[in-house]
């Protein structure tokens, strides 16, 4: 009975703990300054960052430079002969 109690009182203490958030991708992107943070912690040391965030800051990185990914490339026309 007290290994029970004991368990239940461990198991609430750690459901109580502080949990990691994690940027989403269009969050990234709309505050650069912060997407340059996670940038830089993840090339200084990946194993202490989380690899979704990584992912995400990555993408978010790759928006903000790539755009929506409607190009706005319009090719010549081919010359009339």
């Amino acid at each position: 009975m007290k290994s029970l109690i004991l368990g239940w009182i461990v198991l609430s203490l750690v459901a109580c703990g502080r949990a990691t958030s994690v940027d989403s991708v269009d969050s990234l992107v709309s505050h650069p300054d912060r997407l340059k943070v996670v940038m830089r912690q993840c090339q200084d040391d990946r194993a202490k960052m989380s690899e979704v965030e990584c992912v995400h800051a990555n993408e978010a990185f790759r928006r903000r430079f790539m755009g929506n990914g409607k190009g706005k490339y319009t090719p010549w026309s081919a010359p009339q002969h």
